[in-house]
């Protein structure tokens, strides 16, 4: 490499890269999205030697449920809810059914157990045929003119290139799509969802701590006037309970236990084990941390895990059956809700959201669950919206889908579409259209109406609800 020294740049020479690997059906990135869009894929394309491999740049599948510790997939269902159904409730099914998964404390569902769905995850796609390859970075996008026909990885190995048919996006920050040049845009810093360091304690009174919980009943009205916790919500929502915490991290501020600059404090908890644990606590939110920025990102990991580390010391003084808690451990990384989302051929509103949004060419239905940007609005009535194949499709950009929270859609449409179980629906739908794809021999940014309804019928096939 040679330094350029008046511009303070570093040219990097041409070289050749080994290609690795070739595929039908390459997803990038393993969160609920990827995962669901493997999955989808290769149950389409069996018998059909349709060929299907994920790329990931942890050790694991899972993506947010297993790097950061978010186990609440589905916290949002209640006894009305209608479900899309499909992979993203097989996932909850298929962990309660291998001991990686307990019932949730606020909810009808499961709490995903973080490490235990890790080999969940791993039997999943071994089943479905898929090809594993972690612990590969994606750098680059290949391109053939404006077509995606493969990526550039970093690893151990140095870098390699893979080659494919179709090409998912499922990094949730749109990297292969803007780095492909499609149109996205990147929220500004200020107006971002606050990220997240999760953490899991031990050493917990399981019969004080439930006692307190039960005493103290807090609801959803609860999030209200909590600094940044203040929520519209329809109102339906206020009474419920949740597994709320925030006066024992405002007592400690109070009384000079932690720093007063943790006014912020405050979050859920999933559930509590006869072991002593209580799990998937979300109780560190940190404003303006830029999950495409490196240093952003550092910064959020160090205060995250300093705030964490604060807040169990305010358990410990306020909270009954804290007094002994202690980490039992954190996510592997930080957890960000909010970066780059595409232009799509269709991008969704909130007006889609609040007001069941129905489409043609629907890939699927999420319950009306509005979670960010200071809403919250529970799916207990029955209503639902549908999610359209072009919301996938990126402008520009030809033979790429991009799936999970960086598909296109407005500020309010996100904080619906943004939550795992609907990212998963459109990785499901992603991956099921892609090997249409292929079997109909089209491209992915001109689907027919016959496309759709052969990619909905396969769907549907898969237990996906359409409408």
């Amino acid at each position: 490499m040679n330094l350029d020294s008046s511009r303070r740049q570093i040219v990097e020479p041409a070289r050749n890269l080994d290609v690795v690997h070739e595929t039908d059906v390459l997803v990038v990135g393993s969160g609920p999205a990827g995962l669901a869009a493997a999955i989808g894929a290769a149950r389409a394309g069996a018998g059909s030697g349709i060929k299907v491999s994920l790329v990931e740049r942890f050790g694991c599948f899972g993506g947010n449920i297993t790097t950061v510790g978010v186990e609440g997939m589905a916290w949002y269902r209640h006894e009305q809810t209608i479900e899309a159904n499909g992979l993203a409730r097989e996932f909850e099914n298929r962990a309660y059914a291998m001991g990686a998964a307990v019932p949730e404390s606020q909810s009808d569902s499961y709490e995903i157990d973080a490490e235990g769905f890790k080999v969940v995850a791993d039997h999943l796609v071994e089943e479905a045929g898929v090809y594993p390859m972690l612990h590969r970075l994606v750098v680059a996008p290949i391109m053939d003119g404006n077509r995606v026909v493969g990526i550039i990885t970093e690893s151990k190995a140095g870098r390699e290139a893979i080659l494919a048919r179709r090409v998912i996006d499922a990094t949730g920050d749109a990297d292969i799509a803007h780095r492909a040049g499609a149109p996205t845009h990147l929220t500004p810093r200020e107006q971002m969802q606050a990220a997240s360091v999760m953490f899991h304690l031990a050493g917990i009174d399981k019969r004080a701590f439930v006692s307190a919980v039960a005493t103290e009943a807090p609801t959803y009205a609860d999030w209200g006037g909590n600094g940044e916790w203040d929520i519209e919500t329809t109102g339906k929502e206020d009474e419920m309970f949740s597994p709320f915490l925030y006066k024992p991290f405002a007592q400690a501020v109070a009384d000079g236990v932690i720093p007063d600059n943790l006014a912020t404090l405050a979050g859920t908890w999933g559930a509590v084990h006869d072991s002593g644990e209580v799990t998937y606590m979300n109780v560190v939110h940190l404003p303006e941390i830029d999950g495409t920025d490196p240093d952003s990102m550092t910064r959020g990991e160090i205060e995250g895990r300093r705030h964490a580390m604060a807040a169990i010391e305010a358990l410990r003084h306020y909270t009954p059956g804290c007094e002994n808690a202690r980490l039992r451990n954190f996510g592997m990384t930080i957890g960000i809700r909010d970066t780059r989302k595409i232009e799509a051929v269709y991008n969704m509103t909130e007006h889609d959201v609040r007001h069941q949004g129905a489409f043609e060419d629907t890939i699927g239905i999420f319950p009306e669950f509005i979670d960010g940007y200071g809403i919250l609005i529970l799916p207990t009535t029955g209503r639902y919206f549908q999610l359209p194949y072009r919301n996938l499709v990126p402008k520009t950009i030809e033979n790429l889908l991009v799936a999970g929270r960086s598909s296109g859609g407005d500020r309010v449409s996100h904080a619906a579409t943004r939550n795992m179980a609907c990212c998963a629906v459109l990785g499901q739908g992603a991956g099921v259209a892609a090997a249409v794809s292929l079997h109909r021999d089209v491209d992915l940014h001109e689907f027919s109406e016959a496309d759709i309804k052969t990619t909905q019928a396969e769907l549907s096939a898969q237990g996906v609800r359409m409408r």
